[in-house]
């Protein structure tokens, strides 16, 4: 089946991605809870949070450069056995450096994971479709992220917080194991064939990550899942300085995923009214400002109205960085440039949290998300930047072709 038919596979996709999702964004404030009653502080939280990303650092690539000329499909089940694995044992450790271990394992999962399927999104969507397939499948990201902080933070309460979040973790990875049942025979025949047929030699990373729009997408996408990541993993912390119960955490932090789920169902007229680069500075400005005013003491409905505003915001990057990424990466290396935009979004969940950990320790548990509003007033500034050398006409980079796109009005980040 050519690209852009049946879209009977990304819908099955969008399930077990919010399966696997769901219990990842389940486990990680569990693992935050379970930390702070075996005696973690803030920066034995943020180790703990960047161990997560430590592992898929080093995997990212070679399982891209893997996928480009193999399939995408088998990734998806390992995926899978090490998500669920991860979160089922550090449900079970009995101390922080294993936990530590454990956060590890259920992070390559997810990349596993995260690979597989991007990868068939871009193989199996017709360049006109990209934007709003990406879209349609980081939907079941954040119905993961909506799902996962509720039932984590409905499990977890009372005095035995080990115990409950134990509970959880446990729970997250039977929900995991769920998303087996969506997997069968999602790769197309014809598009795996092409893929193992295609050209053998290897695209070199340099000329990558020199393609016009890969280094912006690469950065917007870090600075974006920098702020959900550390807003997931820190605002259980802040919750406890403040007296904010876990069950309201978890309410906030799906009502942040429902945000983001409502600004990309309506992401294709976005893009029609204001174009990529616009969209992405205006969202990354007002996602800084908002990710600032989370370190402000506010009463709880103010809190909720602004992690509302946020996930609307924080909804347009990572589609959007896909896409751009994809179209920007030379041929025949599609999925190593997705890779390498997850290595960067690694890069980021490794040193943000500790970094987090470490201004957390100084400053007081709000101030990281201060550093955040940075990071993405830095992205802001990438996006208008690309807007301008957009108008000043400038060509594609030494070495590369110019590039038709099916889609209006965008542009490389």
């Amino acid at each position: 089946m050519a690209p852009g038919g049946n879209r009977g596979w990304l819908l099955r996709l969008v399930i077990a991605f919010s399966f696997t999702q769901g219990a990842v964004s389940m486990a990680r404030p569990a693992v935050s809870y379970r930390a702070l009653a075996l005696g973690a502080d803030e920066r034995a939280i943020g180790v703990i949070a960047g161990v997560y990303a430590l592992l898929p650092l080093f995997a990212a690539v070679p399982l891209g450069r893997r996928t480009d000329h193999g399939r995408c499909a088998p990734l998806l089940p390992v995926g899978v056995v090490l998500i669920s694995g991860g979160c089922a044992l550090s449900g079970v450790a009995d101390s922080l450096w294993t936990m530590a271990v454990w956060s590890g394992v259920m992070g390559l999962g997810h990349l596993c994971f995260v690979i597989g399927s991007q990868s068939l999104v871009a193989r199996q969507s017709a360049p006109h479709e990209q934007d709003r397939n990406f879209g349609h499948f980081t939907i079941g990201v954040s119905l993961g992220q909506l799902v996962g902080p509720l039932a984590a933070g409905a499990l977890i309460g009372g005095s035995d917080r080990a115990g409950t979040s134990a509970l959880a973790l446990l729970v997250a990875g039977a929900g995991a194991a769920v998303s087996f049942t969506s997997l069968w025979r999602i790769e197309h025949r014809d598009t795996a064939a092409t893929s193992r047929s295609g050209p053998g030699d290897r695209v070199p990373v340099g000329r990558i990550l020199r393609a016009r729009g890969v280094p912006g997408g690469i950065f917007v996408s870090l600075s974006v899942l920098s702020a959900t990541d550390i807003l997931t993993a820190y605002l259980p912390v802040v919750g406890e300085h403040r007296g904010i119960a876990p069950s309201v955490i978890g309410l906030l932090l799906s009502l942040r995923a429902a945000a983001t789920i409502a600004c990309r169902l309506v992401l294709t007229p976005l893009l029609r009214l204001l174009g990529r680069a616009a969209l992405l500075t205006v969202t990354c400005l007002l996602g800084a400002l908002l990710c600032a005013g989370v370190a402000l003491p506010v009463p709880g409905w103010a809190l909720a109205v602004m992690l509302a505003l946020l996930g609307f915001c924080l909804g347009v990057g990572q589609p959007l960085s896909m896409t751009t990424v994809v179209q920007a990466a030379p041929d025949g290396a599609r999925s190593t440039a997705l890779a390498l935009r997850l290595t960067g979004n690694r890069l980021g969940q490794v040193a943000a949290p500790a970094t987090a950990g470490l201004v957390a320790g100084v400053a007081g548990v709000a101030a990281p998300f201060v550093m955040l509003g940075g990071l993405l007033l830095v992205s802001s500034g990438v996006a208008l930047r690309s807007a301008a050398r957009r108008e000043e006409g400038a060509g594609p980079a030494a070495g590369e072709r110019p590039k038709r796109s099916g889609l209006r009005r965008t542009s490389d980040i």
